[in-house]
């Protein structure tokens, strides 16, 4: 998003901000954000600002409130209907009022008008939000404050230029010009604090922080500082270790004393997180791999060039001896083989040329035709077939096409992938739920080719059927689950469970719940015995998240019911909305202050704020001098100014990924790039210029008794474990083929050969990384 966003005036200048606080509370799994964001109007009129913010998809806002000079307003959810007509009707009054909803262009950006704001008033917009956190490849669980939350200062006297147009949103490649750190003249004030029945092992950052205070002897508990005088120039990501995170684990919450018994508020909620247990020595699934790869108009840019650099990834990480095809649609269809073909040199080689010539020039977002094109295809007998399906649009058939995924669920599994804001969460949810898949939004700070990868990984896995969750409670409770039926299970992967626990019995307090499943034939069953006493914290994270659970999954079933459907569920989004303030699509957050007596003089203007996407968290933009009238405020007359596009700054951005180009990652693509089918790379000037040398240092170092594919490709593991460390969740499967490609060789001098690679990288990798 454009960092303008925000306060604006009636100038689409910013109104100035003059500082950020930020609490977090993080709950085992889940964390509350309570973000106090200052400004200040320093226009000579009134003004009617709007703020804009992005929000994770797996966050939901659960309180607004703003104090306008004395005033304090405080949101509630009401209906839509409702909340429109009151807000017009206290502007008329020369009321101050505050809405907020959901952006029609993008799910994941909130608007909030904060209605009329004097001359010199300052604004304190409060504002608070429940997020699930990420779970990482080493078990960490991770938290992320986007940057671009809060916005950019603009000195006075320079303008905010817009690089945005419709197609451009569209496309998903407006950029974003950012002030360097050293210009922004506010610091964050960051606190978080870290609850677990597990030990908090340690927190790392980013960010420089203080030492990490523990808050109870056992280590249950932590406070995180960051150090004084952080600048809010970059996103504040915070990993948090537990010990034994990968242990499932119960949450029970109290819920509000004041509140109905019987309501989700009113009862105690649970939240359950489960790791089921897979053997370890389960074997890689050698399958059938199909893409398929929106190409419509909308995937122009930068969405179709991370695509096209993911799908260079997965075909460098697929196995050896499966087989593989690439489809591509819009309002048409192709595919780059007639039929499945084997996995080799030959076939990878003819697929990504035709992937690199690969266009958004297919125009509309048809994948009907190219799924029953597929499902058309016999399966290939022991080869269990994997549909990977990338797409940043929806379609008008959303039920056709999930029904027809749902009708072949017995012969695939489905990985669904939603590319940026405007994804349909029910056409990309429904895919992977009836195909027994996973699905993977890919928007905010999220990186593309992890998320695939990941993915990749769960396909490599036997698949998991017959799965059932049964609850064993004291007599008198009972659990109403709040989230949708398991349908898939993989090892690695976290499940939350959400219920509403109705009832009491002050003799038993342990409940139970087994879950149940086959996996590659085998029946297994893992059980989690949990305390019913909720903990000591009164906060109400997980009564949120159940409601936004409950509600997103209403909201998934009108989506693929093209916005109908019935009245009873519709009351029930709407009754839980309003006693979780957790708003739906049929609600929005609305607050008047209707005791001041006071009217607002002078005239009142509306600022429509378009949205702009941000660019890449990895690339520094420059952008020429523009000459542009503006005009004068004392005279009146138009006079040139002379300005600077900033420069980017900073992982300021809110397209998915923070999209990168083959550019942007430079030699880590590169070197993917040429990586056989086999796993090994070739001694080549191509190589020596992707790791930074060139072809006489490669030859120079090269043990005498080391053969050429041998020294090459651990000449590449090399750089890429000790250079490319941070980018492992990309690269790692393509890097156990190569290990295995090597422990195939047979090879003498593999230990010398990974000390001469440190020694040319000036890397300090281990020869056990490679088992030699």
């Amino acid at each position: 998003m454009e960092d303008s966003c925000g306060l604006i005036t009636p100038e689409k200048l910013p109104v100035p901000l003059q500082s950020v606080e930020v609490q977090v509370d993080v709950k085992d799994h889940v964390a509350t954000v309570v973000s106090t964001l200052l400004y200040q109007n320093t226009e000579e009129k009134p003004i009617e600002a709007v703020f804009f913010f992005p929000m994770s998809s797996e966050a939901a806002v659960c309180h607004f409130s703003a104090k306008v000079g004395q005033t304090l307003i405080v949101a509630e959810v009401k209906e839509k209907d409702q909340d429109r007509e009151e807000y017009d009707d206290a502007l008329s009054s020369s009321q101050r009022a505050f809405l907020m909803e959901r952006s029609d262009q993008s799910p994941d950006i909130f608007s909030i008008n904060v209605g009329s704001l004097p001359p010199g008033e300052s604004a304190s917009i409060r504002l608070e939000y429940v997020t699930e956190l990420d779970v990482q490849a080493d078990e960490a669980l991770r938290f992320c404050l986007p940057a671009v939350l809060n916005p950019r200062y603009q000195p006075a006297g320079q303008i905010s230029l817009w690089c945005w147009s419709r197609e451009r949103l569209k496309s998903g490649s407006a950029t974003v010009m950012s002030v360097p750190s050293s210009l922004v003249p506010y610091d964050l004030s960051f606190l978080a604090r870290v609850q677990s029945a597990r030990l908090v092992s340690k927190v790392e950052s980013n960010c420089t922080m203080d030492p990490l205070e523990f808050l109870s002897q056992d280590h249950t508990s932590a406070l995180v500082k960051l150090a004084a005088g952080h600048k809010f120039d970059r996103d504040v990501e915070l990993l948090i270790y537990y010990k034994d995170t990968h242990e499932p684990s119960a949450v029970v919450e109290v819920g509000w004393a004041s509140a109905e018994p019987g309501t989700l508020m009113g009862d105690s909620a649970v939240m359950l997180s489960l790791y089921p247990e897979f053997p370890k020595d389960m074997s890689i699934l050698i399958g059938e791999f199909v893409f398929l790869l929106d190409r419509s108009g909308s995937m122009s840019g930068s969405h179709l060039a991370r695509a096209k650099d993911t799908l260079l990834l997965l075909l460098k990480s697929l196995p050896l001896g499966c087989y593989f095809n690439i489809y591509s649609f819009g309002s048409s269809f192709e595919h780059i083989f007639p039929k499945s073909v084997e996995y080799t040199q030959k076939t990878m080689k003819e697929a990504l040329k035709e992937v690199e010539k690969m266009q958004a020039d297919l125009v509309g977002t048809e994948i009907l035709a190219p799924l029953k094109h597929v499902y058309s295809q016999s399966c290939i007998p022991d080869y269990p077939r994997q549909l990977f399906v990338f797409t940043d649009g929806e379609v008008e058939n959303t039920k056709e096409v999930i029904n027809l995924v749902k009708s072949n669920s017995g012969s695939h599994r489905c990985f669904s992938f939603g590319i940026g804001g405007g994804a349909s969460t029910a056409l990309i949810n429904g895919l992977a739920k009836e195909g027994g898949g996973y699905a993977q939004f890919i928007t905010g700070s999220d990186q593309m080719e992890s998320k695939v990868i990941q993915s990749l990984r769960f396909a490599m896995q036997p698949a998991v059927v017959d799965i059932s969750v049964k609850w064993d409670l004291p007599k008198g409770v009972s659990a109403t689950v709040m989230s949708p039926p398991l349908i898939s299970i993989f090892q690695g992967q976290r499940s939350l469970l959400y219920a509403q626990l109705t009832g009491q019995n002050k003799e038993a307090a342990e409940g139970c719940v087994t879950v149940k499943y086959s996996l590659a034939g085998r029946p297994t069953e893992n059980k989690l015995n949990f305390s019913l006493k909720p903990t000591e914290d009164t906060g109400l994270t997980v009564h949120r998240l159940a409601a936004r659970s409950l509600i997103r999954s209403l909201e998934q079933e009108q989506e693929v019911c093209r916005g109908q459907i019935d009245d009873a569920k519709k009351k029930k989004m709407i009754d839980l909305s309003v006693q979780s303030g957790v708003r739906s699509s049929f609600t929005a957050f609305i607050a008047v202050n209707k005791t001041s007596g006071e009217a607002v003089k002078g005239p009142l203007l509306r600022i429509p704020l378009p949205l702009i996407r941000t660019e890449s968290k990895r690339k520094r933009f420059h952008f020429p001098k523009l000459s542009l009238k503006k005009k004068d405020k004392c005279t009146g007359s138009a006079a040139h100014v002379t300005i600077d596009y900033f420069e980017l700054h900073g992982p300021h951005r809110y397209e998915y990924g923070g999209p990168r180009s083959r550019e942007e990652q430079g030699p880590l693509l590169e070197l993917v790039s040429l990586q056989t089918a086999s796993g090994c790379w070739e001694l080549e000037p191509a190589l020596a210029k992707a790791v930074g040398k060139t072809s006489k240092d490669l030859e120079k170092k090269r043990p005498s008794t080391a053969k050429k594919e041998v020294w090459a490709t651990i000449l590449a593991l090399v750089w890429l474990h000790g250079l490319k460390a941070e980018a492992k969740d990309e690269w790692e499967l393509l890097v156990m083929k190569a290990v295995t490609w090597l422990q195939s060789q047979n090879a003498s001098g593999l230990a010398e050969c990974v000390e001469a690679a440190n020694s040319l990288l000036g890397c300090s990798v281990q020869k056990t990384t490679f088992g030699i």
